[in-house]
């Protein structure tokens, strides 16, 4: 019994030393160069193929840039405009100046009474005089490069204008917005007709193969863009409730009726 428990013990003692013994350096050494070998492979980038030398070489992309001389040939002749072009321009410019004047001082006569009753309105009376501003002085600068004469009922227009708007503000916030919505109307519907001739003429160059010039064609901009401000201003005034108005047939009628009758004849005088 002694001597087995003595055998077991040796044994145990033998597998305890190799246990302990250090882990064999040639192992060791074999295992570390395996693994850097390991890692310098999936570290290298895979290898791309050289081109052969016949291949063609790939295109770089270019600018192209017109040169002067190029786009001086795909520009339009400008067509001069004849007497009578002259002659419509000169007359809708000079409405359309004195126009512009008059709703400035429509608003200027209103303001003040419309906004100390309704001054919740202050800002939208502000805007459309801004823009009416705006306008008139567009059409100031073009008549005076031009020197396209004003018209000479500029005096008796100021009077009726500042009467227009002052009596319309005081029978009332309607009434004052009738008075907008009857001008603005007339107004759109003379601004509508000018870009209609222009655009006529522009149809036509370019069945010549010509052009009316930047000059003009900026002016067929600016004709749009303030036509459809003025139109604008008359759906302001029917939100403000100019068709409460009484009486408002008579009323805008009338209005409507003085506003024809003053491009007509700013047109001729």
């Amino acid at each position: 019994m002694s001597s087995t428990i003595l055998c077991t013990r040796s044994l145990a003692c033998r597998t305890s030393r190799s246990l302990q013994q250090p882990f064999p350096d040639f192992l060791a050494l074999a295992t570390i160069s395996r693994h850097s070998r390991l890692q310098s492979t999936t570290s290298q980038p895979p290898h791309t193929p050289s081109p052969p030398p016949n291949a063609p070489k790939p295109i770089q992309p270019t600018s192209h840039k017109l040169s002067q001389d190029a786009l001086s040939q795909t520009t339009k002749p400008i067509r001069p405009l004849t007497p009578d072009q002259r002659a419509f321009l000169s007359s809708a410019l000079r409405v359309n100046q004195t126009g512009e004047l008059a709703a400035i001082l429509i608003y200027a006569a209103q303001n003040p009474v419309i906004v100390r009753s309704h001054p919740h309105l202050r800002p939208l009376m502000k805007h459309m005089y801004d823009q009416e501003a705006g306008h008139y002085k567009f059409f100031n600068e073009i008549i005076s490069k031009h020197r396209i004469r004003p018209t000479a009922m500029t005096p008796i227009w100021t009077a009726a204008a500042s009467l227009l708007g002052w009596s319309t503000a005081v029978l009332g916030r309607e009434a004052a917005m009738a008075c907008t919505e009857a001008v603005e109307t007339e107004i759109g519907t003379h601004y509508n007709e000018q870009v209609r001739v222009l655009l006529d003429w522009s149809r036509k160059c370019e069945e010549r193969g010509e052009s009316l010039g930047p000059e003009l064609d900026g002016l067929v901009g600016e004709l749009r863009r303030i036509r459809d401000e003025e139109l604008e201003h008359l759906d302001h005034a029917v939100e403000n409730d100019a068709k409460m108005a009484r009486p408002y047939e008579l009323l805008t009628e009338v209005i409507r009726g003085g506003c024809r009758g003053a491009i007509w004849v700013s047109e001729r005088v």
